[in-house]
């Protein structure tokens, strides 16, 4: 395994560099790939919703680090898309809790394309009729997301588990909050979170370090003096609610189990790893419970679990598809404490660690996905390799430990959408 493991280091090396205006460049060369991905990210998402700009405190409505994806990558010039599509490269940009990002892959033209990346996403240009019509904008979203089953989901066990925490609201946030958004408030989340202090360029594929370094140079930017102190989100101890019920247009009913558990618990990467496992060790495809649920035709294929660790939030959710909530959910219970008393079974942890193992390594095997994981880690202060070695050191010992205090029932909820106008 030793030997395994200074092969994937070697594999995930990269080089970085911080710039004299504070921006992080983290560039992995990987010889006889064609293509690049490049991923421009800030760590600034849906929870980031209080913070000081010099010393005056700042609130902001639920939406805005989304509304300001949508408006970075539009200037006084036109939409960057556009440019995007004449050089040949394909482009996107995503919002997630924690972190805002603009990418592209091409393969071809990769120092123009890499000019018009930092460019736009370096020049904001706000006025009232532009905050106006994207409003209308993703006003449209918004709604699209209300008909998504897994959305509502995942939102419903949020509001459950948690009482005032911002992860609670739609990372879009809601018509009604995006309409109190203006030029100033985008402008004032800029200064904080566009600065290049804050932000990461990593690069990945076809490409040098010198390449990338030279389009920072040419794009010129420079560091914002304003400072910046983050108000952090905090959450009242227990559960809000133990569940909620809805009725959509889904085929079969669809279930989601949630554990609230105390943020303090995954300081460490090794916690943070075991936190990832647990739920494959639970319900992962290799487990008794998953082969009992899926042969007795309780569940579909993609029942599964996962954790979430952000600030202010750790916690767990197991769902999916089933016939019937009520006994998939009483099974899942009763796995849980039944792994809790008689421990977590030796062969099967190691299988499931090797598993999520191969799937680390498999993602260094793209341009996307060691740029996703240069950037993704840079905002967790590690690097990839990091998180593979942490995980492969763990043990069934080390999840029987987690389990004294994780994944009680107490500290569970339960949403569940049934098909509307059933019984």
């Amino acid at each position: 395994m030793a030997d395994s493991l200074h092969a994937v280091r070697a594999a995930a090396a990269f080089e970085t560099a911080v710039l004299d205006n504070g921006l992080t460049v983290r560039v992995h060369t990987m010889p006889g790939f064609t293509g690049v991905h490049a991923i421009y990210a800030t760590r600034f998402g849906s929870v980031d919703r209080a913070f000081l700009l010099d010393g005056r405190r700042v609130e902001v409505p639920a939406g805005v680090a989304h509304f300001l994806e949508h408006k970075m990558f539009e200037n006084e010039e036109g939409d960057a898309f556009t440019l995007f599509a004449r050089t040949g490269a394909s482009a996107n940009a995503y919002t997630s809790f924690t972190r805002t990002c603009y990418l592209f892959s091409t393969s071809d033209s990769t120092a123009e394309n890499l000019d018009i990346l930092l460019s736009f996403v370096s020049r904001p240009y706000f006025t009232p009729e532009t905050v106006a019509k994207e409003q209308g904008i993703i006003g449209e979203e918004i709604r699209q997301y209300d008909d998504s089953p897994d959305w509502q989901l995942l939102f419903g066990l949020y509001r459950c588990l948690y009482h005032t925490h911002p992860i609670r609201d739609d990372i879009a946030g809601s018509v009604e909050s995006i309409a109190q958004i203006t030029p100033e408030l985008l402008y004032d989340c800029v200064d904080a979170f566009y600065r290049p202090q804050n932000m990461v360029l990593a690069v990945a594929g076809n490409v040098t370090m010198g390449e990338v370094l030279d389009a920072c140079a040419r794009a010129n930017l420079p560091a914002r003096p304003s400072t910046v102190e983050r108000v952090p989100p905090v959450d009242a101890p227990g559960i809000a609610e133990t569940r909620r019920e809805a009725t959509m247009s889904v085929a079969k009913p669809v279930l989601g189990v949630g554990f609230k558990e105390d943020p303090a618990a995954v300081k460490s990467l090794r916690a943070e790893m075991l936190a990832d496992l647990l739920p494959e060790v639970i319900c992962g495809s290799m487990t008794p419970l998953y082969r009992r649920l899926y042969d007795e035709g309780l569940i579909s294929a993609g029942f599964s679990g996962e954790a979430s660790v952000m600030p202010g939030v750790f916690s767990f959710f197991f769902g999916g598809e089933t016939s019937d909530p009520e006994t998939v959910r009483r099974l899942l219970l009763e796995e849980i404490a039944h792994i809790r008393r008689e421990g977590v079974d030796a062969e099967l942890f190691a299988l499931c660690r090797n598993q999520l193992y191969g799937e680390f390594v498999q993602d260094l095997e793209n341009i996307e996905g060691v740029a996703g994981a240069l950037a993704s880690t840079f905002f967790q202060d590690r690097t990839p390799a990091d998180e593979i070695e942490a995980l492969m050191s763990l043990t069934h010992r080390d999840a029987d430990e987690a389990l004294r205090d994780w994944l009680r029932e107490e500290n569970s909820a339960t949403m569940v959408i049934r098909p509307a106008g059933g019984d």
